[in-house]
């Protein structure tokens, strides 16, 4: 039985509006529910807006306005040959808030968006209310894992081969994206929610080119930069603390990222910080959606209560 089209899934209906928003020279896919304080959720690799499909009505009856959108270079976003790094993608999300005329919002990243929720905090605060990283400790903490755990460098050594030209792309498309499920089966620490039309529905937005390519970019980024200006300047900007709320959500059987990558991720917060650990893999927020959502919205109403 054949996938369903990307533009079906990507623009899929639902009780949200979709939305197509200009912001730092690009345009930008958004999903948008409710009314209140702004919650702007960002995915990881290798998702889309939709993973947050369950949190985006939790939300919205619990009194926010909750925005999903896909990152640059993912589901209806633009794909430009360029701008894969940090200090792009807070731009991105900076100008998306601006564009929706939202003074300022609490986001929520998991993964590569959670490298996003910690670079926006730092880099562009105005628009921050708090944050909450999702599977993602904060960058420089990161760094320092991956160079002092074996077991870490480990884990992501699938990023060594997205570093080579054309495989990566080739491998995550081939067989209508059946890489794009295993890898998502493969990082959950029990992967029975991911049943098969929610594998396909993954495996249909990934196929819409030129994601294959853009999606791996920003880890081709993140390896390459290491040594190079722009890479060294991003990590010097991140010793900055964190002026904002933090939320902190990992799931204690991450296999992708290690529960013990993340310690010390509070020294980079001069706000009050709050770490969550859930029974769950690398995808807390669809393994045990009710878990995470109840300490989303609970962290979030206190938040407003002062």
């Amino acid at each position: 039985m054949p996938l369903p089209e990307p533009e079906a899934v990507i623009r899929a209906p639902g009780p949200w509006i979709h939305r197509d928003v200009a912001a730092n020279g690009a345009r930008f896919h958004v999903v948008d529910i409710g009314d209140g304080p702004a919650v702007l959720l960002l995915h990881g690799f290798p998702t889309f807006w939709w993973t947050w499909r369950h949190q985006l009505t939790a939300l919205a009856e619990a009194g926010y306005r909750a925005i999903a959108m896909d990152l640059r270079g993912y589901g209806g976003s633009d794909h430009p040959p360029e701008g894969y790094d940090p200090r792009t993608l807070s731009a991105d999300v900076a100008g998306v808030i601006r564009s929706l005329g939202i003074p300022e919002a609490v986001i929520v990243g998991h993964g590569w968006g959670g490298i996003g929720a910690w670079s926006t905090a730092v880099l562009e605060p105005e628009v921050v209310r708090a944050i909450v990283p999702v599977s993602m400790p904060h960058p420089r903490q990161l760094r320092k894992a991956l160079l002092r755990e074996s077991r870490q460098r480990a884990a992501v050594r699938y990023a060594i081969g997205f570093q080579v030209p054309f495989w990566p792309e080739r491998s995550l498309t081939a067989r209508d994206g059946q890489r794009v499920a295993d890898l998502i089966a493969q990082w959950s620490g029990d992967p029975s929610w991911l049943d098969e039309p929610t594998a396909e529905t993954y495996r249909s937005a990934f196929l819409r080119w030129p994601t294959a390519h853009t999606a791996v970019e920003y880890h081709r980024w993140a390896a390459r930069s290491v040594l190079r200006p722009d890479g060294l300047t991003y990590m010097s900007l991140m010793e900055a603390p964190i002026q904002r709320p933090v939320l902190q959500v990992h799931g204690s059987g991450d296999p992708m990222v290690l529960a013990s990558s993340v310690d010390g991720s509070d020294e980079y917060v001069r706000a009050p910080y709050r770490r969550v650990d859930l029974d769950t893999g690398h995808f807390p927020h669809e393994e045990d959606r009710d878990a995470f959502t109840g300490a989303l919205t609970t962290w979030l109403s206190e938040l407003d209560s002062g």
